[in-house]
């Protein structure tokens, strides 16, 4: 059976740690290795080692999941990375889970997987929650939220049905993408 990944990324500047706590619930990894995944790869950020060790050792306890987890603090080449969740060397596609920086966000999009953007609440004016809400309502991502990721990983199973759709929504004769959603079109090479 082909193995399916996920890939979860905290960014590089900012700590995330109940993220990180999130995905390394025993709801959330039930969730995983009910939906077929069978690893999991964790960029756990800067500081995040000890957390990340913590958390995973408690969340053995509960299991087995029957997922193979890797984890870094951080790579140069992210998108490379995130790369994991394509269809690929005997994998099947699976998802990018990642907070809501512009820079994680659009990297997993071009990598062309269901992302899913989980906004981290700490930071300075919440401004993590409006670019998931644009994201999400413009029909790139799926808005997630630290108490709700096994939801979101269920929507991101329509999201995965609808970016195969062909053409797609904005291609063609059907371009009407302007400002920033038509930057990602063109981004995506849905723009002629």
């Amino acid at each position: 059976m082909p193995s399916k990944a996920i890939f979860i990324t905290v960014g590089a500047t900012a700590s995330f740690d109940a993220l990180i706590q999130a995905v390394l619930q025993s709801t959330f990894l039930h969730t995983l290795a009910r939906m077929g995944y069978s690893e999991l790869f964790i960029q756990y950020g800067q500081g995040g080692k000890e957390l990340f060790n913590r958390l995973l050792e408690e969340a053995q306890e509960h299991g087995p999941y029957g997922i193979a987890v890797e984890a870094f603090e951080f790579t140069q080449n992210m998108m490379q990375s995130m790369r994991v969740a394509k269809a690929e060397r005997g994998r099947e596609e699976g998802v990018v889970l990642c907070h809501a920086g512009t820079g994680s966000v659009l990297d997993a999009i071009r990598i062309g997987v269901p992302v899913i953007v989980v906004p981290n609440p700490t930071l300075l004016d919440n401004h993590q929650v409006e670019f998931a809400e644009v994201m999400a309502d413009m029909g790139y991502v799926v808005h997630g939220h630290l108490n709700n990721l096994e939801q979101a990983l269920q929507d991101s199973e329509a999201l995965r049905k609808k970016n195969k759709e062909w053409p797609p929504v904005n291609s063609g004769i059907h371009r009407k993408a302007k400002g920033l959603e038509g930057v990602i079109d063109e981004e995506m090479g849905y723009l002629d």
